[in-house]
């Protein structure tokens, strides 16, 4: 819902959190999009890792996983 009320994903300096407050003076922002208000944790209970522009596609959401170090086995969107 954000990309399409603002015309694009977050960028990588506004992150997520601008799902769930305004990251500065978008008129267009119809938030929060997401339901608790609050930023998700990854299942180890770290913050993802969001990129926009992504590296694999529009953005990358990502998470370094239990060891906390990214690496090629760890959950991500492209994947």
């Amino acid at each position: 819902m954000y990309a399409f009320d603002i015309g694009r994903y977050p960028t990588t300096a506004e992150g997520l959190e601008s799902l769930v407050q305004n990251p500065g003076s978008l008129d267009a922002w119809k938030g929060p999009y997401l339901t608790k208000n609050t930023l998700p944790k990854d299942p180890w209970e770290k913050p993802y890792v969001y990129r926009c522009p992504g590296q694999h596609g529009d953005y990358d959401l990502l998470s370094f996983g239990p060891d906390g170090v990214e690496s090629d086995d760890d959950p991500a969107s492209w994947k």
